[in-house]
């Protein structure tokens, strides 16, 4: 799961809206970073593939917060509650919301951070770039939990 900054970081993201999936993957090619992501539409299917190929964490997981089958909230509850480095995949909410029962309930069930869908593209861009390139090791607190365009 440890991985050497210039190595290819393998991330995950849950989004049952095509439009979004497709945004992120558009994203990503034009940032040109040393990323492989595989997508899928609910929690329900994120779960299974990562139970599946509990060898092959990701270093990254961005879920969305509402999916039909398993919505985010309930996907991020049983991650952490995975045996193992499961329970240590860093996970984002990525949502348009910046409700604060949102974004409060995400901290207390164990997401690393929330991140407001920016209104632009170029801003969605800078978004994924510093999630991408952020150095997790001393992050995890409150102060630092919201990333937003407003930042």
């Amino acid at each position: 799961m440890f991985q050497q900054q210039n190595s290819t970081k393998i991330i995950y993201h849950a989004d049952d809206d095509e439009d979004d999936r497709l945004l992120f993957i558009d994203a990503l090619d034009e940032l040109n970073l040393p990323v492989k992501v595989h997508q899928v539409e609910d929690g329900q299917a994120l779960l299974d593939v990562l139970f599946r190929k509990a060898d092959q964490l990701p270093e990254i997981v961005f879920l969305d917060i509402n999916m039909p089958g398993k919505n985010g909230f309930e996907c991020l509850e049983e991650l952490r509650a995975g045996a193992g480095q499961l329970g240590e995949v860093k996970v984002v909410m990525l949502s348009t919301s910046g409700n604060p029962e949102n974004i409060n309930r995400s901290f207390e069930l164990g997401a690393d951070l929330y991140a407001i869908k920016p209104s632009t593209f170029q801003g969605f861009k800078t978004l994924l770039q510093d999630i991408i390139t952020l150095d997790w090791t001393s992050f995890k607190n409150r102060q630092n939990f919201l990333l937003s365009e407003k930042q």
